[in-house]
């Protein structure tokens, strides 16, 4: 059973910096499609950030954290992080992780967008982030 499991939410003041971790349970991330999704009370769901878990780590960032997010892998350690700098009140959301084979491009093209899947086959349950101003 594939099990994603988020980690790292919090409350931290605007300015500050908070860094989530997806662990995958009878899944393996190598070779896959990973993203990390937020959702604002009241908002549909919206891609931040991707990363194709292949050798070349190919990511992807929705313009609202570009700059901001990092996404990055660890193979050894089956998780998927992402490292969010420069936190602002407008990034508060509960933030999930997702995963799919391959291809990526169709997830990376989308990211910034709201609404629908994304033709993710695994989620987890999600982490709360709240930026306080």
């Amino acid at each position: 059973q594939v099990q994603l499991v988020e980690s790292g939410g919090g409350s931290v003041p605007a300015g500050g910096s908070l860094r989530l971790s997806c662990a995958a349970s009878g899944y393996t991330f190598n070779r896959q499609c990973v993203g990390w999704f937020r959702q604002a009370p009241g908002q549909e769901r919206e891609g931040v950030a991707a990363i194709y878990t292949n050798g070349d780590s190919s990511t992807g960032y929705a313009d609202s954290v570009k700059g901001r997010f990092t996404i990055s892998q660890d193979n050894a350690k089956n998780t998927v992080s992402l490292q969010m700098n420069s936190l602002k009140p407008e990034d508060t959301a509960m933030y999930y992780c997702a995963a799919r084979s391959p291809p990526c491009p169709t997830l990376f093209n989308r990211l910034g967008s709201y609404g629908g899947d994304y033709g993710m086959s695994y989620w987890g349950k999600g982490t709360m982030v709240t930026i306080s101003s």
